[in-house]
């Protein structure tokens, strides 16, 4: 990949996955321009719906972003939320942590995925990931993370694979608050049921099952 992207989004939707249309959206989204993975989401207890995607460029997600995420999410009548990362700057941090979408394995199928951002402007050059790192190695059931820096905003944030829902509530209610207190920011999450969306998100070649 050159000059990669992750996009995020999440459609304001109360859906259970298996009712969603998720095979011919999948169609769709095989169509546009540098699309190369989708991992699904479905939300824990509102079941929202939505994705976490990596392009071959951020032009290609910039597109995505402006021009048929929007138009989707107005077919379906309902709100929606995107988000835009730079794949490339948190390579080493990601690749530390055993992210799928750079060449790590995981030990399991996840139970489930959690989604962070913190409110902050920090270049993640600055920001000491490998302190971080070091924590979140002993977060219990953790299987990876691929860190996330928000393009033109500098936000932190972290796309994160548990091995149960239980592990990744515990870490989504208690350690994150503490991380985002400590940077002095607001924040936010999202727990996502990660057994539900597994045909789905192998349909999209995402690298969770590789």
């Amino acid at each position: 990949m050159s000059n990669p992207a992750f996009v995020y989004t999440e459609l304001q939707i109360s859906i259970p996955f298996d009712q969603a249309p998720w095979k011919a959206i999948s169609d769709a989204i095989r169509q546009q321009p540098g699309f190369i993975s989708k991992t699904w989401l479905a939300g824990i207890n509102n079941n929202s719906v939505g994705g976490f995607y990596t392009f071959d460029s951020t032009e290609s997600a910039q597109e995505f972003v402006t021009g048929y995420f929007p138009n989707e999410a107005r077919g379906l009548g309902v709100a929606q939320t995107t988000r835009l990362f730079d794949a490339a700057i948190a390579a080493d941090a990601s690749t530390e942590m055993g992210s799928p979408h750079f060449g790590g394995k995981l030990q399991k199928k996840p139970g489930a995925f959690v989604y962070t951002e913190v409110q902050v402007n920090r270049p993640f050059e600055q920001f000491k990931w490998h302190e971080r790192n070091h924590e979140l190695k002993r977060q219990p059931g953790l299987l990876s993370k691929t860190w996330l820096s928000g393009l033109h905003t500098n936000t932190l944030g972290g796309m994160d694979a548990f091995d149960t829902i239980e592990n990744a509530t515990n870490f989504a209610l208690q350690d994150f608050p503490e991380t985002a207190a400590k940077l002095n920011a607001a924040f936010y999450t999202r727990i996502f049921d990660a057994t539900v969306t597994e045909e789905a998100s192998r349909y999209l070649k995402s690298p969770i099952y590789d």
